[in-house]
């Protein structure tokens, strides 16, 4: 779904203009970042959880010459979703 669509469906489903509804998403989505810039973690109600976790440095190979290498340790943006919706997505 491209956000204009995204923005039309918030904007059908709770009564708002498309204008009131960009305003809101602009709004949430840097409210979510600003946390999680934070290391806060973001629960999102009967969705999930965002957090960054910190990925550690490890070891890999190259899967033609087998050279190894260490990649370096960084960040990752992680989705934990609730139970109901990881067996919605299983019945699918």
């Amino acid at each position: 779904m491209l956000t204009k669509e995204f923005i039309g469906s918030i904007s059908n489903e709770s009564g708002l203009s498309k204008k009131e509804a960009e305003h809101l998403m602009t709004t949430m989505n840097a409210v979510i970042r600003e946390n999680l810039m934070a290391g806060k973690a973001i629960q999102l109600q009967n969705m999930g959880a965002l957090e960054i976790k910190e990925r550690k440095e490890r070891v890999i190979v190259h899967p033609r010459t087998g050279e190894r290498t260490i990649a370096p340790s960084k960040n990752q943006l992680v989705f934990r979703p609730v139970a109901n919706l990881k067996d919605e997505l299983k019945n699918l």
